[in-house]
C-alpha cells in the first residue's frame, strides 16, 4: 500500500470528523489534525480506533503522540502495518 492510497483512505476516515469538509479538498501531509482540521482531541481518539480496524493494526499512546499532521498519521499506519 502506497502513502497516497493511504492519504486518500485517512481522507474517509476524519472526514465525518471535520466540520469545515472544504478544509479536506488539498490534504497535505503537513495539515495537523487539530490545528487546521479543527477536529478536537476527542475525536483524534475515535480517527485512531478507526484507524486502527481499517488497518488492522494497534496504535500505542506515544504514536498517537506522533500523529500530529497527516503526514505523520500515515508514517505511524505504515510502521504498523509492516509490524503487525
Amino acid at each position: 500500500m502506497t502513502k497516497d492510497e493511504i492519504k486518500a483512505e485517512i481522507k474517509g476516515v476524519i472526514e465525518p470528523y471535520v466540520i469545515q469538509k472544504e478544509l479536506l479538498d488539498n490534504l497535505s501531509d503537513e495539515i495537523q489534525l487539530i490545528g487546521d482540521l479543527k477536529i478536537n482531541s476527542a475525536h483524534v481518539v475515535d480517527i485512531v480506533l478507526d484507524i486502527e480496524e481499517k488497518y488492522d493494526i494497534t496504535i500505542d499512546d506515544e504514536s498517537i503522540n506522533k500523529m500530529n499532521t497527516i503526514g505523520e498519521a500515515i508514517e505511524v499506519i505504515l510502521e504498523k502495518m509492516k509490524k503487525d
